[in-house]
């Protein structure tokens, strides 16, 4: 039991109980944060078999990730791996082994999932995606196929240096790959199944797209040339862009 994932959640009982118990098929330890559901999320969680964490108010996906993280450094102290995987099935658990063997066969410190940009993305989601893939590959001088995948794993030291660096919401994707690089993990990609079960309106994805495009360009410019714009938080500040969110 060197393995566990971390599924955190907000109002998915409609699907935990299957990501829960897709999960702990496969051997693996299950953690679900439930991020102040006001259905019955946590509940049902733990009568599937998972380990849950609450929170006593809605903190977003960042928060929930630290959360998860602190008390796998603080009570489990034999995992090695360790993935994320989203509550509403978005990703596979089946995928799993896919995303955590690279780290087993010692190739890679952190691991996240490319999507077949073609086949299963919608076009205004594969649309925002293009940019932020590029903006971040040109700003970052990186080669990432998917800079914003949720399927993410990563090692347990790679989980450590990261644990500081989980305070988004809708950002944490990138928050977390801008991280890796800093810290010069090794960052492996492999393909992913994913399925989308709703495309969002146009004035919610453009805010969405809008938030994650400029804060990749405000943290490439701030590690690169130590310039810091601070357009983001206010933005935050005044809600013109998306920033919490649990997926």
């Amino acid at each position: 039991m060197d393995h566990a994932v971390i599924i955190p959640a907000y109002k998915e009982e409609k699907n935990i109980e299957q990501a829960v118990k897709r999960t702990l098929n496969l051997g693996y330890i299950t953690i679900v944060v439930d991020d102040c559901s006001p259905d019955r999320t946590g509940e049902i969680a733990k009568e599937a078999g998972a380990i849950v964490l609450r929170h006593k108010k809605n903190m977003g996906k960042g928060e929930g990730l630290k959360t998860a993280f602190l008390y796998i450094k603080t009570h489990l102290k034999d995992v090695k791996y360790i993935a994320i995987l989203d509550a509403d099935l978005q990703y596979v658990p089946e995928d799993l082994p896919k995303i955590f063997k690279p780290l087993e066969n010692d190739e890679a410190d952190y691991v996240t999932g490319y999507r077949n940009w073609k086949k299963d993305v919608p076009f205004r989601h594969r649309l925002g995606n293009f940019v932020w893939r590029t903006t971040f590959n040109i700003i970052f001088d990186a080669r990432v196929k998917d800079s914003n995948c949720g399927f993410i794993a990563m090692t347990r030291e790679a989980m450590t240096k990261l644990i500081n660096s989980t305070t988004g919401g809708y950002i944490i994707e990138n928050m977390m790959m801008i991280e890796a690089l800093k810290n010069g993990l090794r960052i492996k990609q492999v393909p992913v199944k994913v399925f989308y079960y709703s495309v969002r309106d146009i004035p919610t994805g453009s805010r969405f797209v809008l938030g994650n495009w400029i804060y990749i360009i405000e943290a490439g410019l701030k590690y690169r040339y130590n310039i810091d714009l601070k357009i983001y938080k206010f933005l935050q500040k005044i809600k013109l862009i998306f920033t919490k969110g649990t997926d």
